[in-house]
């Protein structure tokens, strides 16, 4: 039995690890004729509708009305403003270069794990931390054309503070409730603050090329819907330092889809700044034998 539920969580991280590295790629092939704010409304009432018939489905209960505040505030960070911020950031970085950008999650999650879950970091783990960000202005400046940060960096590093403050704050509810419903819950209040785009989403729907709709789509059921779902499972199971490691693996794998989709090769200073970023996070995170 345990060797089955491990085998799970495996595959749920592998699923999860492929649909997220798709979705940077995606989100440039639906800014084609998407908007920022439009191609995210589009994407989470997709994921919405799909989560919707799976709890129709399985008949599940609704959140108690003192965790509904604390379930609206990850939904909020961790949907709204990861994927509107990230959406924004990509009109100007390279989905590769946005893949690595948000390799500094875990950096992020260790800091507030520190400041509001009271954990201690060794000397080690700042070092790391120092070397994380060093990667990640390298990339910056890499994606600025010059010395200067090209502002699409700073969305993606607001995105990835609020996907950080998403796992923490998501982290005690999983206690009191499965994968599907925390997912579920996230995703439709996410969603609701989303709602402002509805306008401009209905009039670009019309209009917007056939590829752009499919990936946006393909956004909703898999990046979306799926992986958040297989994620949320995996936390459940594993300690959140530990998994968050997985997400290391996501800058190689985005490289590798936006070449083969988007035709994206990134610039050596790109690339080595990911490598600086990803071994600062690695760094943190995984403890020395």
């Amino acid at each position: 039995m345990k060797r089955k539920q491990e085998l799970m969580t495996v595959t749920a991280v592998a699923v999860t690890l492929v649909c997220w590295a798709s979705a940077f790629a995606g989100i440039r092939a639906g800014l084609q004729g998407y908007g920022p704010g439009e191609l995210a409304l589009l994407r989470f009432v997709t994921a919405s509708a799909v989560l919707a018939a799976l709890a129709w489905r399985r008949g599940m209960r609704l959140p108690a009305l003192k965790d509904a505040p604390g379930i609206a505030l990850s939904g909020f960070l961790g949907i709204t403003v990861y994927h509107v911020a990230l959406n924004y950031g990509e009109m100007t970085v390279t989905a590769g270069a946005a893949s690595l950008l948000i390799a500094s999650v875990p950096v992020f999650t260790a800091l507030l794990a520190i400041l509001i879950l009271g954990e201690r970091l060794p000397l080690r783990g700042w070092a790391g931390i120092a070397l994380s960000f060093s990667g990640i202005a390298l990339i910056a400046l890499g994606e600025g054309g010059g010395v200067r940060f090209e502002p699409g960096s700073g969305l993606i590093l607001l995105a990835a503070v609020g996907s950080s403050l998403y796992f923490i704050i998501q982290k005690p509810y999983l206690k009191r409730y499965g994968a599907l419903q925390m997912t579920a819950f996230a995703i439709w209040t996410g969603t609701l603050f989303m709602l402002v785009w509805i306008p401009d989403m209905a009039r670009q729907l019309i209009h917007a090329p056939l590829k752009a709709t499919a990936a946006v789509v393909y956004l909703g059921v898999f990046p979306a819907a799926l992986a958040y779902l297989t994620w949320t499972y995996a936390l459940a199971r594993q300690p959140a330092s530990r998994l968050m490691t997985f997400l290391y693996l996501n800058p190689a794998l985005a490289i590798f889809i936006a070449w083969i989709w988007l035709g994206e090769i990134p610039n050596i200073l790109v690339l080595i700044g990911g490598a600086v970023s990803v071994g600062g996070v690695v760094l943190v995170n995984i403890p020395l034998k």
